[in-house]
């Protein structure tokens, strides 16, 4: 069943037509977007920053990939917060907590669990929040 081009009264009006066409273009678009669940990325930072960085990317990537939005606020923050400052860290990770609280999952990488991760994994346990682990080849275990 099509749009009519014609009114209620059974005149032709374009305009109403144009609109009601419009509607249902968006319409079906919209019923075309694929629900992609927000995941937190949990994985280390300090240390070997360069490295963890390139893993972490590599992380997200593959959670993109998997059909989820990826999230990972230890590749942001410490582009304008000083990850060696105390109390910048402990605000970061406060900041982390709250945005990790707006995730369908906790994904957790590497065989390595940081003290900030830990923490992390710590909360979301508290929270009840789905956590899964993947080892450093992004295959997923029981436990690290």
């Amino acid at each position: 069943m099509g749009i009519d081009m014609r009114n209620s009264e059974g005149y032709l009006d374009l305009t109403c037509y144009e609109a009601l066409s419009n509607v249902s273009r968006t319409e079906k678009a919209a019923s075309k977007a694929v629900f992609r669940p927000l995941v937190y990325i949990c994985s280390p930072f300090s240390g070997d920053t360069e490295g963890n960085i390139k893993r972490a990317q590599d992380f997200c990537r593959f959670a993109l990939e998997k059909g989820n939005i990826p999230l990972a606020p230890h590749l942001m923050f410490p582009q304008f917060m000083d990850d060696n400052n105390e109390k910048e860290r402990d605000l970061a990770i406060f900041m982390d907590i709250i945005l990790m609280g707006k995730c369908q999952e906790v994904w957790v990488l590497g065989d390595v669990i940081s003290k900030g991760m830990s923490i992390e994994i710590e909360k979301a346990k508290k929270r009840r929040q789905p956590i899964r682990y993947f080892n450093k080849d992004f295959e997923e275990v029981d436990t690290l």
